[in-house]
């Protein structure tokens, strides 16, 4: 049973049973390719920007020492083109992923009318039905690009995974510790010390020391205070991969977990683990490329330019003096 309450039926709102899981899943040894490894890049939200998505593998080439690169869902979205959406999921399919709401709406053959399936979202009450009617239709036109054969693909990804890097135990997944697509570690939540009661108690279960996570579009690295002699816990949220996350800033972010520092001007924020660091790096998410690539697709009166183009053309309302929080 959720700890958080669930949203009316709504198409878009809803949390659907077979997204959930338990925070015990956590509390097992890490994957295979995911233990003992030097740096791990957390990339969620990409949504589809395939100019951004080659920035991040750049990146990702220069690092040295055992390295891994964790795709944590909603890599597809903006991509209704179907070449674009094929040169996407066949990049992000070659290195290791988990499937967000979109991923997993995706991996369903739906027969008749489209229109009645929603994203998969589970948006909050903070959010406008407007928006969640235009994510439901983005969705439904998403469908006409999917293959028999990437369907299948998607459906086979994972919901979570484990990791350590250093003394790190570290859980990944796409919403939070209960649902791929639950919004327990969004920004907005995490204000509410009764909810890090909540979130706290999902870490005694899960056995973890931080979450990486992704979904609710806005980033935020949290520490949990320690309680009865614990280690401080952490949710590392990366916002948006492919999508402008401060104002006045064109870049995405993708978390970065490692036992050595990230240097360079991309490192937006960041916190010291024990001897782990985890920073947030920018990468470009509003290029000249990735600005054509989505007009083409969604210009003007289309749904996803109505919810979206402003944010991508100025960012949100958002600082980064606000995305790092320490709990008293």
């Amino acid at each position: 049973m959720s700890d958080i309450p669930i949203e009316d039926p709504v198409a878009g709102r809803t949390c659907p049973l077979h997204y959930r899981y338990l925070p015990e899943v956590f509390a097992s040894a890490a994957s295979t390719h995911l233990s003992d490894i030097d740096v791990l890049y957390v990339v969620g939200g990409l949504y589809g920007n395939d100019a951004a998505l080659d920035r991040v593998l750049e990146s990702f080439d220069r690092e040295a020492g055992r390295k891994r690169l964790v795709f944590n869902g909603d890599f597809h979205w903006f991509d209704a083109d179907p070449d674009i959406f094929e040169r996407v999921q066949r990049k992000v399919l070659a290195h290791t992923a988990l499937r967000g709401n979109v991923e997993t709406e995706l991996s369903v053959e739906v027969t008749g009318d489209a229109d009645n399936f929603g994203c998969g979202c589970a948006y909050p009450d903070w959010v406008g039905d407007q928006v969640v009617e235009r994510s439901n239709r983005i969705l439904a036109r998403l469908r006409q690009a999917v293959t028999p054969a990437q369907r299948q693909s998607l459906a086979a990804l994972p919901m979570w995974l484990r990791a350590n890097v250093g003394s790190l135990r570290l859980g990944i997944v796409h919403g939070d510790a209960q649902s791929l697509a639950g919004w327990g570690f969004a920004q907005e939540h995490l204000l509410e010390l009764s909810h890090r009661d909540i979130a706290r108690g999902w870490f005694d279960r899960g056995q973890v020391n931080a979450f990486a996570c992704t979904h609710t579009c806005l980033p935020v690295f949290q520490s949990l205070r320690a309680l009865d002699g614990k280690r401080a816990r952490w949710i590392f949220n990366n916002g948006a991969a492919g999508m402008p996350n401060f104002s006045g800033d064109g870049s995405g972010l993708f978390t970065r977990v490692a036992v050595d520092p990230f240097s360079g001007p991309q490192r937006r924020f960041g916190v010291r683990v024990d001897e782990v660091f985890v920073d947030a790096v920018a990468v470009d998410a509003s290029s000249p490329d990735s600005m054509a690539a989505f007009t083409r697709q969604w210009p003007v009166g289309t749904d996803a330019h109505e919810s979206y183009f402003q944010r991508i053309a100025r960012g949100p309302s958002y600082k980064v003096s606000q995305a790092v929080r320490y709990e008293d």
